[in-house]
């Protein structure tokens, strides 16, 4: 399985309309025959004026077969691309690997965080690592929804995507975990090896799978 994470930055203000357009016209033009939506989202804290896609496909050969064909409906081409072009500003995809299952969340209503971390060069599969045994103790306080290394777009990054109930509930959340000392000992392990973090706070649109 490999995964595509994309995310449109677009003209201020265009967000709604083109997750609207995506729900409405795009989704009823695509469905999941051409890759699986896992999810789709609006940023609302982090970058500013994007929306955020999710999608799976058995593997990259199938994903280039897929979009091949999706360029060639006629539909999608005339009804809506147009509807998007004039609000996109760039366009920016992450093929991903996953190293832990893509999970919905136990209920709907949630606000989700996607953290990306770039490591030092050459040590993502060791952070990879240390991350995926720490786990079982990082979901006693909340979920994780899916984990994954890029493959390209990004190199030496890991990704992870968790959901919450509020974001009030996130921040109690993640002062608990930073307090407690199986955690420290995970940071003292894992924390060298990362350069950079970044953390962006998503609202799913109304067609979105995880919700």
């Amino acid at each position: 399985m490999i995964y595509e994470l994309r995310t449109y930055t677009l003209r201020a203000g265009a967000g709604p309309t083109v997750a609207k357009n995506a729900g409405e016209v795009g989704r009823a033009i695509r469905g999941d025959d051409y890759g699986k939506l896992e999810g789709y989202w609006l940023t609302e804290i982090g970058p500013l004026n994007q929306v955020m896609h999710l999608w799976s496909y058995a593997d990259l050969n199938e994903r280039h077969r897929l979009r091949g064909e999706l360029a060639k409906n006629e539909r999608w081409a005339k009804e809506y691309i147009p509807l998007i072009r004039e609000h996109l500003v760039r366009q920016d995809l992450r093929l991903l690997d996953p190293i832990l299952p893509l999970k919905a969340p136990a209920a709907e209503g949630n606000v989700y965080e996607y953290r990306n971390y770039r490591t030092a060069p050459g040590r993502v599969r060791e952070w990879a690592k240390h991350f995926q045994a720490i786990m079982p103790m990082r979901e006693e306080y909340s979920k994780n929804v899916g984990a994954w290394i890029t493959e390209a777009g990004q190199p030496n990054e890991v990704s992870h995507l968790w959901a919450y109930p509020s974001v009030d509930a996130r921040t109690e959340r993640r002062a608990a975990v930073a307090a407690d000392p199986r955690w420290k000992e995970f940071l003292g392990k894992a924390g060298p090896l990362l350069e950079e973090m970044h953390s962006t706070i998503l609202l799913p649109a109304a067609h979105s799978p995880l919700r």
